[in-house]
């Protein structure tokens, strides 16, 4: 894979997280998660055709296409929402459910964001 083939992306798009509460964050406040790189999961390496497929769907919408991959990926994603204090709607909720039930040995560690 060429190096011009991966994007880094925020694990949620402007798009979700604005849905998700952070349209009432402060400039400041944006500028912060943009720049997270406190943990892990804040920003991820994608394909240039992921990151179009992913666009600003959540789980309920998209999953990465390696399918051992989902259960970093929501764990990912949940953590996100809980570190930037971001609601998750009820098709959202229910597909996060749904997927860690197939994600037994998946553990959510976050830190709340400053």
């Amino acid at each position: 894979m060429r190096y011009r083939e991966v994007r880094v992306t925020s694990q949620q798009l402007r798009e979700n997280r604005a849905d998700s509460g952070a349209s009432a964050w402060t400039a400041k406040r944006r500028e912060a998660y943009a720049n997270d790189q406190d943990t892990p999961t804040s920003l991820i390496a994608v394909t240039a055709k992921s990151n179009r497929a992913k666009a600003d769907k959540d789980p309920a919408e998209w999953l990465p296409p390696t399918a051992t991959y989902h259960c970093a990926y929501v764990t990912g994603w949940v953590e996100t929402k809980l570190r930037w204090d971001l609601a998750a709607d009820d098709r959202e909720r229910e597909a996060l459910l749904g997927l860690a039930e197939d994600c037994p040995g998946a553990t959510v560690s976050y830190e709340t964001a400053p």
